[in-house]
């Protein structure tokens, strides 16, 4: 990432106050470890067709955040002020104000309300069994 994205992203954090620099950051590595897994890799697409939905994207961050974070992914996200999947909504359209993400018509914050129960979802335990749900 450029340093001048950086520093917006630093800006944008410190304006909202809600979530931390690295809940941003996550959000973008999330979001490329997503397009790769949904096969929308920058160089075979378009931007258009790179989009990927509120929801893939929501999945897509549970998956990574289990690769990244493991057991300790509910006590990261708290760190960072996450507490429910509307939290990343609110990252990506702070992303999307500040020009540093682009959407489609049709996205809208409600794309991430209440997707899956943080305390289930990153239930550790019952993830050993079942990590993958992107193709």
């Amino acid at each position: 990432m450029e340093l001048k994205s950086l520093q917006e992203i630093e800006n944008l954090a410190e304006r909202d106050g809600r979530y931390k620099r690295d809940a941003y950051l996550f959000v973008y590595d999330a979001l490329e470890y997503t397009a790769q897994k949904l096969g929308k890799d920058k160089e075979s697409l378009t931007e258009e067709k790179r989009h990927i939905s509120g929801r893939d994207l929501l999945f897509g961050i549970s998956e990574y955040s289990a690769d990244q974070f493991g057991p300790l992914t509910c006590s990261v996200f708290a760190h960072w002020g996450i507490e429910q999947t509307r939290d990343f909504g609110a990252i990506v359209f702070n992303l999307v104000g500040a020009k540093l993400l682009r959407k489609t018509d049709e996205d809208r914050i409600e794309d991430f309300v209440d997707v899956y129960d943080f305390a289930e979802e990153f239930d550790w335990k019952k993830r050993k069994a079942d990590l993958k749900r992107l193709p």
